[in-house]
């Protein structure tokens, strides 16, 4: 008998597009795009972030093998929005504007991203 796991989505501070800098581990400080989130595991790919080394197998007789690098996800707490203008990572907000929606915005420079 099987259970049904029930997929939880986690809310996102980032989304797909975003700039964003590295806040921890080995590739902390840098600065890159979002190249794709995943919400079910909290997760997200960021351009030049978490670049690992794989070996591929040759498929058919004649071809060689080869050796491609490869962007993995890293988990979206070790990322923080960051104001290209101002060039300081910083939390994220919520406010809405004069006209009524809801959109996000950096804590410390006020810089509004949607």
């Amino acid at each position: 008998m099987t259970k049904n796991k029930s997929v939880i989505r986690h809310k996102m501070h980032v989304k797909k597009g975003d700039t964003v800098q590295v806040i921890a581990g080995k590739d902390k400080a840098k600065v890159g795009e979002v190249l794709q989130v995943y919400p079910k595991t909290s997760q997200v790919i960021v351009e030049g972030v978490n670049i690992k080394t794989k070996h591929i197998k040759p498929q058919s007789e004649g071809e060689s093998g080869q050796i491609t690098t490869n962007e993995y996800p890293v988990h979206s707490s070790n990322v923080m929005l960051y104001s290209q203008k101002q060039s300081v990572a910083s939390r994220v907000c919520y406010s809405f504007t004069d006209d009524g929606r809801k959109v996000r915005m950096l804590k410390k420079t006020g810089e509004i991203i949607d």
